[in-house]
């Protein structure tokens, strides 16, 4: 058995761990270097904390701007009219009983010429220069006047319930439009416009009151004048009482 010396043996196995030593760092590409990330906490929580005050001061503005134009939106609504096309129809219907009125003859509804014509109507004595035959006309004519003014009287009647017809219509209409009102104004509006149609109503039945009187006024000065004018015929007729002297 033969031995072999151990220092070439060892000095081979030397010299090939320092040639793959070699190898390996000729072969084996070097890695970059990384930078480490360091976390802060308190940094981080620092940053959450103000994005969160931030996002919250967002949300105010957000909801103030909101609330102002809500606001707007209010007070337009508050400024906004309300038409009010019945107005020109209670007009017309003002009128129609204001031009029946108008039809009053003989004695009219005005202050300065009522005085001349009822003292031409009913004279407060009974005129002896006159003929009968014109006393007998000027009695006609205050028939007729008396006959006249009760026709006017029913005719102005006739054109009131006609109108109260049309307002019931009108009445509604304005009661839906004040329910249906959105500002302050809208409602204010509308009860004017009810208020309206009730002082329409409270014309009517003023000149319907005023014809009726009118009628009744002529007719009791009428009844009196043919009194007074009978009375003064037959103190005529009969004369002093002395015609006849009996011998």
């Amino acid at each position: 058995m033969r031995f072999f010396p151990r220092r070439p043996v060892i000095a081979s196995i030397f010299g090939l761990g320092a040639a793959g030593a070699l190898v390996m760092s000729v072969t084996v590409p070097t890695r970059p270097a990384h930078a480490i990330i360091v976390f802060d906490p308190s940094n981080y929580s620092q940053n959450v904390l103000t994005a969160a005050r931030t996002l919250s001061q967002i949300n105010n503005q957000i909801t103030m701007l909101q609330n102002q134009a809500q606001s707007l939106i209010n007070q337009a609504k508050n400024l906004s009219v309300v038409s009010f096309p019945e107005l020109a129809m209670l007009q017309q219907d003002i009128q129609k009983i204001d031009q029946l009125m108008a039809q009053a003859s003989n004695i009219q509804f005005h202050v300065t010429l009522l005085n001349q014509q009822y003292q031409a109507l009913y004279p407060t004595g009974f005129n002896t220069a006159l003929t009968n035959n014109q006393h007998v006309a000027d009695a006609r004519t205050r028939l007729a006047t008396s006959m006249s003014a009760y026709q006017q009287t029913m005719t102005v009647q006739a054109q009131v319930v006609e109108n109260i017809a049309a307002d019931e219509t009108t009445l509604t209409s304005l009661a839906t439009r004040s329910q249906g009102s959105q500002g302050a104004l809208q409602a204010q509006q509308t009860t004017n416009q009810l208020l309206a149609l009730v002082a329409k109503q409270q014309f009517q039945l003023e000149h319907m009151m005023a014809a009726q009187y009118r009628a009744d006024a002529l007719e009791s000065a009428t009844r009196t004048q043919a009194q007074a004018d009978a009375q003064s015929a037959t103190t005529k007729f009969l004369g002093s009482g002395t015609a006849y002297t009996p011998q």
